[in-house]
């Protein structure tokens, strides 16, 4: 069913639970709803939350997003960063070659079509004059990867005011 954001108490997103998840740490009162689905209801004048603010701050540690082939593909968009593509099959690209000592870092990697991948072969983009369309960096956290996916997609847009980078 839906899911809902988890801001903890100084609004600072924290994750994404199940709507049960949600209703449950409202009843105990460790959760206070700020946005409701209004289109559902879950008993007579109680909507859905889709956006909830934990009462007391819980101290994260912070992690940095893992080098996936799954990630990178989300932070390009499945699109090639050199021909701007999205109906190619893709793959990864090193922008520093590994030969030429590139590394696997979210700075160096990037994807590319097939063709444009051999096209490139063993140069940096501008030696084979290949100019990215977007310079590799790394994401911000995970978290916030993951929301701004669910917000891009339109089924949570009013997740776009507490997600920095949305």
């Amino acid at each position: 069913m839906g899911q809902v954001l988890v801001l903890n108490a100084s609004y600072e997103p924290l994750n994404i639970t199940t709507w049960r998840r949600a209703m449950v740490m409202m009843i105990k009162g460790k959760a206070e709803s700020l946005e409701q689905d209004t289109s559902r209801e879950v008993r007579r004048g109680t909507h859905l939350p889709t956006v909830i603010r934990l009462r007391q701050y819980v101290h994260v540690p912070f992690r940095q997003l893992p080098l996936t082939r799954r990630n990178l593909f989300q932070r390009d968009h499945q699109t090639c960063q050199y021909c701007g593509s999205r109906d190619q099959p893709l793959s990864i690209d090193h922008v520093v070659p590994r030969s030429r000592g590139g590394s696997d870092t979210w700075e160096n990697v990037t994807t590319a079509c097939l063709s444009c991948n051999v096209r490139k072969g063993n140069r940096t983009p501008k030696e084979a004059s290949m100019p990215l369309h977007r310079a590799p960096h790394r994401p911000l956290s995970s978290f916030s990867f993951e929301a701004s996916r669910h917000i891009h997609s339109g089924r949570h847009s009013e997740w776009s005011k507490y997600v920095i980078g949305s």
